[in-house]
């Protein structure tokens, strides 16, 4: 019996595209289930110093629900740099200006905290319509 523990090697790692349709989702479970699929560990070949994750397409990002009074009580900060530079916008506003941030904003902050963290970042793509230019990659739908 082999008692040697598989680690995934960057060449072994086999990434399929998800598409994820957000109309009527609570963000934050979404958010969750998207960060599983980033980091790789719905897979059992899951290896923690290798990005084995697969890519996400999330579409309808705009039909993506708060729950509670999040809307109101929450806030994205963003900060110019410069003294004063900081700016407070509700989520509420978020929601209806830039839907797809709210998205981005919640599965960024669940994903590491490293450079790893930043490129499994990369392979979310979030559209706040039904279209979106991932078609040639054929995502399969995933219901979560």
């Amino acid at each position: 019996m082999n008692r040697q523990t598989y680690f995934a090697k960057p060449e072994d790692v086999d990434q399929k595209w998800h598409l994820i349709d957000a109309d009527g989702k609570v963000v934050g479970r979404m958010a969750t289930e998207i960060a599983t699929i980033l980091m790789g560990k719905h897979k059992p070949t899951y290896t923690p110093h290798v990005d084995t994750g697969d890519f996400v397409v999330v579409i309808n990002a705009a039909g993506a629900v708060l729950t509670g009074r999040k809307a109101e009580q929450k806030f994205a900060k963003t900060y110019s740099g410069y003294p004063g530079g900081l700016k407070h916008t509700p989520y509420s506003k978020l929601q209806k200006d830039k839907p797809e941030r709210l998205i981005e904003l919640a599965v960024r902050r669940m994903l590491p905290k490293t450079s790893m963290g930043e490129k499994m970042f990369s392979k979310l793509k979030v559209y706040a319509g039904s279209d979106h230019p991932h078609t040639a990659q054929q995502p399969q739908p995933l219901e979560l």
